[in-house]
């Protein structure tokens, strides 16, 4: 009777095990939704930022903008935003607006060039390229979302940028195959589930360049935002920090502005 109540607790306890257990696939994809659900609701927001480009030799160029971002409600559709460049002088007025969107669909993004006066739709084919000679390619500047990717939940270990921290190490692999990477592989952190750091492997599979968010602020006592963004080319040596100030929030942005058509306005 004791043999036979034990084979039962223990057939009881694989089955109740197997019923509850979590896949890596499906682990990952829960952080990646709760992280990106944690931010749900700030509406709009807009910050003045700061581009600095250094080459290998450690040569430096600054360029400064604004962003502006829309949240969409609608869980079919992405958010949408502009970055608008006002200084230096040769990317004055340089603009771009991505309407990110669920795929199978591929985001949407408008370059506009004031010297042209014209707006260019930015074709998938060349997301891949360099945004304004820094190490950011277009596709760097789309908003994630999770029907995007198919994601595995790899390990806990601590957080490469900052050690005092414990964090999520999870494997992103597009669906997209115009993507310029085969895989992108983010860390985040357990207790806030915010993005520490992002590397993004080529297509041949290379490692090629790590993205690092730096010196978190909670804005409305709810969102996180990183004052840096560090992008690294380990290829290359080269490298690309955004620093971000004046955070303004639920501005009265509506989805108006975010019109192509716009464009030319916005970047006066």
């Amino acid at each position: 009777m004791k043999n036979i109540t034990l084979i039962l607790t223990i057939l009881l306890t694989i089955i109740f095990n197997n019923a509850f257990s979590q896949s890596a696939e499906e682990k990952g994809l829960e952080i990646i939704e709760k992280s990106i659900a944690l931010d749900n609701g700030f509406i709009d927001s807009t910050v003045e930022g700061k581009m600095i480009l250094k080459d290998k030799s450690g040569n430096e160029s600054v360029r400064s903008f604004k962003n502006f971002i829309f949240e969409e409600l609608d869980e079919t559709l992405g958010d949408k935003s502009i970055i608008v460049f006002s200084e230096p002088r040769d990317v004055k007025g340089t603009s771009l607006l991505t309407h990110a969107n669920i795929e199978p669909k591929d985001d949407d993004q408008w370059l506009y060039l004031p010297a042209l006066k014209r707006v260019k739709r930015i074709s998938s084919s060349n997301r891949t390229g360099k945004f304004v000679s820094s190490e950011f390619s277009y596709e760097d500047l789309s908003t994630d979302e999770p029907e995007d990717y198919n994601f595995v939940w790899l390990e806990e270990i601590a957080c490469p940028a900052d050690s005092t921290l414990q964090c999520h190490v999870i494997e992103a692999t597009p669906k997209n195959k115009k993507s310029g990477y085969s895989m992108r592989v983010i860390y985040i952190d357990i207790d806030e589930l915010r993005y520490q750091t992002v590397k993004f492997h080529n297509r041949r599979g290379d490692l090629e360049k790590e993205l690092n968010f730096k010196n978190y602020q909670k804005y409305l006592e709810k969102f996180w935002r990183a004052d840096i963004l560090e992008m690294i080319n380990l290829q290359t040596g080269k490298s690309t920090n955004i620093t971000w100030e004046n955070y303004e929030f639920q501005t009265n942005l509506s989805v108006n502005d975010f019109n192509p058509e716009k464009l030319a306005k916005m970047a006066r």
